[in-house]
């Protein structure tokens, strides 16, 4: 089984990490950086349209 990731990018900091899109919240729900506790909506987070889609697909 292949395990699904998206990657995500904080707007305020720029840290870039990958989580799996079955641990993430809505996408309409706020979201906090690790780093700088920066929060967003979870969208704002999203790397790439890709990775949107894929966390899109396990919600």
């Amino acid at each position: 089984m292949v395990e699904a990731f998206v990657r995500l990018h904080c707007p305020e900091c720029a840290k870039d990490w990958e989580a799996s899109p079955s641990d993430l919240p809505d996408l309409r729900t706020n979201y906090s950086c690790g780093d700088c506790h920066a929060t967003r909506r979870l969208t704002e987070f999203m790397r790439t349209e890709r990775d949107l889609e894929a966390v899109k697909q396990f919600q």
